[in-house]
């Protein structure tokens, strides 16, 4: 979004374009590229089978046998992307092949080493995050057809995928619906804090009804979850290639990147919680989450594209929402204000009910042995996985967390 045309008023410091955020888009890349270059053949040949390799327990001995391909002729942010999503599932794919019992302690060279300039070059870790896994990992089946839209449109799917099948398409496409429905309230940040520096309370009035309006959105575009993601593959195929090699029981001591470390490093997998959206709402709210589950949160914020987590600092060094709100006598300006928390809250709750059906109970299933063969066996064909039953991907204590920020977000709001 520009900013202001009025000549008199100083350039708004968040404008959209130069924090790699769409108007169109959000925090989703737009039209990501779905092929790369030729010299990178190899890497995308793999990546468009990982799924029979992985299951067929040829995915290792394939990447064994991948040449060893310099990154120098990577032109750009989109291939650049594209590069780190190719190398982000193929290296979890690597990992996790036969399951949490199977693990392994090297990234062999000619993987480790591409994917770590490729993550230097993007400021990402190298691993499979939010960012990679979701935000630019979808394509329009017809490229003339619509864009994404909060049902789950017939033209879109991903464009690397792992085993799960159509309930992994469908958790990462949903998980695609849910950003796309957030834009109207990314879009809301702009005008809420122009309104406040120019004390237009009509214009602040409307971006805090927008706002609401896009978290409720999101709400709805996350109940589709249950339409298009069977609980038991996600918890037993699914949920383990998300996961990481920091506080992960299965991999203690972390993944040496060969050819780039000695040592072993250890990163966390993907989360919701790498997800800027929400990062960005709290931070115009002024929701202040308590010290352990805010810690986790600015962790997450290192798994974010840089740009992304700048937008949402330099939101923090804004003028304060809370602050004009709770200094306005404006009842109705307070009441939309609390409808944004209260929105942000009912989100929240909402997802706690999400992970309770897919985590939660499709564990204890899993663990009593009820699911069925199909769906119970992991990556190796072996038992479900069990190292991370109480944990979420990103490595956080998952209901002590959600339930955490949830209240704190419920206590963000202000007498109206």
């Amino acid at each position: 979004m520009k900013a202001s045309d009025d000549t008199e008023e100083p350039p708004l410091p968040l404008a959209l374009t130069g924090f790699e955020v769409s108007e169109e888009f959000g925090f989703l890349l737009p039209d990501p590229l779905t092929e790369l270059p030729a010299p990178y053949g190899p890497w995308m040949d793999i990546a468009h089978e990982l799924p029979q390799l992985i299951m067929s327990h040829q995915l290792r001995s394939r990447v064994h046998q991948m040449p060893q391909l310099s990154t120098q002729h990577l032109r750009g942010r989109e291939e650049l992307h594209l590069a780190h999503l190719v190398l982000s599932f193929i290296t979890m794919g690597y990992v996790w092949q036969e399951g949490e019992e199977g693990t392994v302690q090297v990234l062999p060279r000619n993987l480790a080493v591409p994917y770590w300039e490729v993550s230097q070059a993007l400021g990402l870790p190298p691993i499979l995050s939010h960012a990679d896994f979701v935000l630019a990992n979808w394509r329009r089946k017809d490229p003339s057809g619509p864009s994404p839209c909060p049902s789950l449109c017939r033209n879109l799917d991903t464009i690397i995928t792992l085993p799960g099948g159509e309930s992994l398409r469908g958790f990462i496409l949903v998980t695609l619906l849910v950003e796309k429905a957030a834009v109207p309230g990314i879009k809301a940040i702009i005008w809420a804090l122009r309104a406040i520096r120019q004390c237009d309370e009509e214009t602040l009035h409307r971006a805090l009804q927008e706002l609401a309006g896009a978290i409720q959105a999101m709400s709805e575009a996350l109940r589709r979850m249950h339409d298009y993601v069977d609980p038991e593959v996600f918890y037993a195929v699914i949920r383990i290639f998300l996961s990481g090699w920091k506080d992960n029981p299965a991999m203690p001591h972390g993944l040496i990147y060969e050819g780039v470390s000695q040592e072993p490093m250890a990163y966390s997998g993907g989360s919701a919680a790498q997800s800027t959206v929400l990062h960005a709402f709290d931070e115009l709210l002024g929701i202040c989450h308590r010290e352990e589950s805010a810690a986790f949160l600015h962790r997450m914020r290192d798994y974010m594209p840089p740009p992304h987590r700048a937008f949402v600092e330099e939101i923090q060094r804004a003028v304060s929402l809370k602050q004009y709100m709770l200094s306005s006598g404006d009842a109705q300006l307070r009441a939309a204000f609390n409808r944004c928390v209260s929105a942000l809250t009912d989100f929240r709750s909402y997802h706690i009910t999400i992970v309770t059906k897919y985590i939660t109970i499709a564990a204890a299933k899993a663990k009593a042995g009820r699911a069925e063969p199909s769906a119970r066996a992991g990556p190796s064909g072996g038992k479900p996985p069990s190292a991370l039953e109480a944990k979420g991907t990103g490595g956080s204590h998952i209901f002590s967390f959600l339930k955490s920020i949830r209240d704190t977000t419920r206590e963000g709001m202000i007498s109206a």
